[in-house]
């Protein structure tokens, strides 16, 4: 089973995260922040990664530490549910629309983490929620999850479609850039042999 599970404490949060990779996409994700926790519950069903978060964090100041957090803890989760990457795709991508809104997601499991980001939401607030808040999490994901990630915002005018968008581009990227490759199962996917 490629399972993980994580717990990250700070002095601005509690969080404890557990994966698994081979699930189904179900989810049972509790941050305090409900937007963010609706952007999770797509992040799991669509890349069928079974997901529970738990999150408490320093609401009283803002929701930046919790969501940053998470992401944190999420890549680790992945990384260390990956292991040694044996047999995995490695690499995907997806462009996908929602609505007004269409965004594409590409990505390398390749254990150098970088972040491009072309997202511009039209308002900083989806209801309480901060849309900057968006790249934070993926910043923190890609970071600690090793992944060169891109997205690129195609169009789009609402901010909640547009950040939806964006978890659900991600997320099936992600799906298939985890699954066993059956043609290689056996194998790292790198001509180094390791990643």
């Amino acid at each position: 089973m490629r399972t993980a599970s994580v717990t990250r404490a700070t002095a601005e949060t509690d969080i404890t995260v557990e994966i698994n990779l081979d699930g189904t996409g179900t989810y049972d994700n509790q941050t305090g922040v409900g937007f963010f926790d609706h952007m999770l519950d797509q992040l799991s069903r669509h890349s069928l990664i079974d997901m529970t978060v738990r999150a408490n964090g320093d609401y009283h100041i803002d929701d930046h530490h919790t969501v940053e957090d998470v992401g944190i803890a999420l890549g680790q989760a992945l990384t260390q549910a990956l292991g040694d990457k044996r047999g995995i795709r490695r690499y995907a991508s997806c462009h996908l629309p929602m609505d007004d809104a269409q965004v594409r997601a590409a990505l390398d499991l390749s254990a150098r983490p970088y972040l491009i980001w072309n997202v511009e939401m039209p308002t900083q607030k989806i209801g309480t929620f901060d849309t900057e808040l968006v790249r934070e999490f993926f910043q923190g994901f890609a970071t600690h999850g090793g992944i060169t990630l891109h997205v690129d915002q195609i169009h789009g005018f609402n901010s909640h479609h547009i950040a939806e968008a964006t978890f659900k581009a991600v997320a099936r990227a992600l799906r298939e850039a985890v699954e066993v490759d059956p043609r290689k199962a056996d194998a790292v996917p790198s001509t180094k042999g390791a990643l």
